[in-house]
């Protein structure tokens, strides 16, 4: 209780006085709407952001996977050689800093309109840069008495790899995927805003908008902060599988 009742509490606060400034304050709901009435949308419309947040969630899963397997790739391939290292840090970061805005168009002209592929090609794109950063510095942290137990075993480099070094990154691999996973949400989400299928929370936005329905556009968009939310409390339950030590360590 110590650790959910304050949330809680200060998450109802914030509402109330969001209802109040906006109450008294006569504030135009296309500036910023009353949490009564998005609330009223939510419920409206519960059935139609439910299967928005699955086509979005569907888009943000799929690059997520594909982006954190390639991600894995790449750290290992970079752990091994030095020169990999510093040439695919640099790389990393500038298909980091492609902005989603001018890469989604793209794609989206390279695939039929009525495909996915773009929206998860942009989510594993952006997935990717945190995940292989993280993961490859704990590649390198491997200590050096564990380099010649290894050597001493005469192991081979997966099984060095395999029994030493993915076990040691772990915990960076997991704060890479903590970042990746509310990251992937919001490029799956941000892409449909230009062109594709328009079943995603995105489009719902974007049509709400057009329509100066902006309370239903804000429950929409509250659709999408679940779903954001959703996806970094499955990954922390499968750091927690993954890691029990930790846990027993904290504790």
């Amino acid at each position: 209780m110590r650790r959910v009742l304050p949330p809680v509490l200060f998450g109802v606060l914030a509402l109330g006085l969001w209802e109040l400034f906006v109450t008294l304050g006569r504030v135009a709901p296309f500036i910023l709407p009353a949490p009564s009435a998005i609330g009223a949308q939510i419920l409206e419309q519960k059935q139609n952001i439910w299967d928005s947040a699955l086509a979005s969630g569907a888009n943000a899963l799929a690059g997520l996977i594909g982006g954190t397997l390639l991600a894995v790739l790449a750290a290992l391939a970079a752990s091994r050689s030095r020169f990999l290292g510093e040439v695919s840090i640099p790389f990393a970061a500038v298909v980091n800093a492609l902005p989603i805005i001018a890469l989604a168009p793209i794609l989206n002209n390279m695939f039929e309109s009525t495909s996915s592929v773009p929206r998860r090609l942009v989510t594993g794109i952006v997935v990717f840069f945190p995940v292989f950063l993280n993961l490859l510095r704990g590649l390198r942290e491997v200590s050096p008495v564990h380099q010649e137990l290894m050597r001493t075993y005469a192991a081979s480099g997966w099984t060095f790899a395999r029994k030493v070094r993915l076990p040691g990154a772990l915990p960076h691999l997991f704060t890479g995927l903590r970042q990746a996973s509310s990251l992937a949400v919001i490029a799956a989400v941000v892409a449909e805003y230009f062109g594709g299928l328009q079943d995603g929370l995105g489009a719902r936005i974007t049509s709400a908008a057009a329509f100066t329905a902006y309370p239903r556009a804000w429950a929409f968009v509250a659709g999408a902060c679940l779903l954001g939310l959703t996806f970094y409390l499955v990954t922390l339950l499968l750091e927690r599988l993954a890691m029990p030590w930790k846990q027993r360590l904290i504790s």
